[in-house]
């Protein structure tokens, strides 16, 4: 496995003293944010390249204001157009994932035209993802879409390219279900994976060893299904020494994949 942030979870004065921060806390490789301009992304991959950290995802940002589900065509152009930049950054940060939201179903758009909507949209941009030989993972979040695995699965073949995969966040799925067998039903289908905790009773949600999280029957799915790719944490500072949160999330992480 691999150890991951998110490079918005990571505090610092400075671009730079994120990515110090990082590494200084063990973690090989940090997942950025969608940037305006080539010029932002060279800047990333300067300080990624500086400090001995890869960039093996990039968050897409158009996706929630511009879903790829909406009614109005102009909505979904938006969107495709903000993927189109993450894919490009992607490419430029040599990262070889974007995380996409397909879709948002809620009480002006209905599911099964979420399905249909999305898929068409991602089916047309995944030509460029081959090209440039980046991923496309479907995340599932609180979208009220793809709500079991063995539907996120089949969304995702029907697609039909082998440049699009699921990225999949532990802690999201405890809503309403049970990580180690979504990882089963994913399987090879997996790309990238979140990780944070989240507490069922209260809903809320929590750092890793503090949670209603299973690790060791998701450790146990990730090795029976051969992954062995980037793990990436997914959680904030602390209110006070909020840089300690870095370390301890890099530990926990470490007693989490040792398996003991």
């Amino acid at each position: 496995m691999k150890k991951g942030i998110c490079l918005g979870c990571v505090p610092g004065a400075s671009l730079e003293d994120r990515f110090k921060l990082a590494k200084d806390a063990g973690f090989q490789g940090v997942e950025i944010w969608t940037v305006d301009t080539d010029d932002e992304s060279k800047n990333m991959k300067a300080l990624a390249d500086k400090y001995g950290l890869e960039i093996p995802s990039i968050m897409n940002s158009a996706h929630w204001q511009y879903p790829l589900s909406s009614p109005d065509p102009e909505v979904r152009k938006k969107s495709v157009e903000g993927m189109m930049k993450s894919l490009k950054s992607a490419k430029i940060v040599s990262a070889d994932t974007v995380l996409l939201v397909p879709a948002v179903v809620n009480a002006e758009v209905c599911y099964e035209d979420a399905y249909e909507r999305s898929q068409k949209e991602i089916k047309e941009l995944a030509k460029v993802a081959e090209e440039l030989k980046v991923y496309i993972a479907i995340e599932n979040v609180w979208n009220n879409f793809l709500l079991s695995p063995i539907e996120f699965a089949r969304y995702i073949d029907e697609i039909g390219s082998e440049y699009v995969a699921a990225y999949f966040d532990v802690g999201n799925i405890l809503l309403y279900g049970f990580p180690q067998h979504w990882i089963r039903s994913l399987g090879s289908r997996i790309k990238k994976v979140h990780v944070k905790g989240f507490k069922v009773g209260p809903k809320i949600f929590t750092y890793l060893l503090d949670s209603d999280v299973n690790w060791k029957a998701v450790m146990k799915s990730f090795e029976d299904i051969g992954y062995d790719g980037y793990i990436i944490a997914e959680m904030g500072p602390y209110a006070s020494y909020a840089d300690q949160a870095v370390y301890d999330i890099s530990g926990q992480m470490d007693r989490i994949f040792s398996g003991k």
